[in-house]
């Protein structure tokens, strides 16, 4: 289901992203690491077709392009896929929901949601975490990126994103939701906090396997 306010918040702030957000991930060597790793686990386990979810201006898509995996990028703004398909012509880039992707059951070699699940309520995660397995094949790989959370008894905290509500995860309990939809844990990054000056949040990754 769409949030129509989420769309339309995105819509509004799709130029200035495209302007800044890019390069910010391209500065520093912690903010796209695992996406390297990702790449090459992809790769090594038989290439085939990766979906970026929530791709924004599609800068991570086009850095999985130059990393030699063919990947597409779904957007639930269609400004930001606008964007994105200005900025990269050659690649494929549609409007849809991370949580009911347009892709056959077990097609995918990979999804790389970064820093695209924040926006998603807690209780809706687990429904997610099972699309993403539906359409992964055996083997298959995902990638999270999301700013973390270390409390003890929650799965997530709300905090004031700039755009609209957001929500910093626990990677243990993110973990165990993982491996509950059949996505086993397999390597995971934190960031220190003092390497976020705006929050001073911890910032995490995950990378899971679909199991057979």
């Amino acid at each position: 289901m769409t949030d129509p306010n989420l769309r339309a918040a995105y819509d509004g702030v799709a130029a200035r992203y495209a302007e800044s957000v890019p390069e910010r991930y391209h500065s520093s060597p912690l903010n796209h690491a695992m996406v390297s790793v990702f790449a090459e686990l992809v790769r090594t386990t038989g290439d085939g077709l990766v979906a970026d979810v929530g791709c924004g201006p599609g800068h991570v898509t086009a850095h999985l392009g130059a990393l030699g995996v063919t990947a597409f990028g779904v957007d639930l703004s269609p400004e930001m896929i606008r964007l994105a398909s200005g900025a990269y012509p050659e690649l494929r880039f549609e409007v849809g929901l991370m949580s009911a992707l347009e892709a056959e059951d077990a097609s995918l070699a990979g999804v790389l949601a970064n820093y695209s699940i924040i926006h998603m309520p807690p209780e809706r995660l687990p429904e997610t975490l099972a699309e993403f397995h539906r359409v992964l094949a055996p083997g298959g790989h995902l990638l999270l990126g999301f700013p973390a959370y270390d409390g003890p008894a929650e799965l997530a905290e709300a905090f004031d994103h700039a755009a609209y509500l957001a929500y910093r995860y626990s990677p243990d309990r993110v973990a165990d939701l993982l491996l509950r939809a059949g996505l086993a844990e397999v390597a995971r990054m934190i960031i220190a906090p003092s390497e976020d000056p705006k929050r001073g949040f911890p910032q995490a990754y995950l990378v899971a396997r679909r199991t057979a």
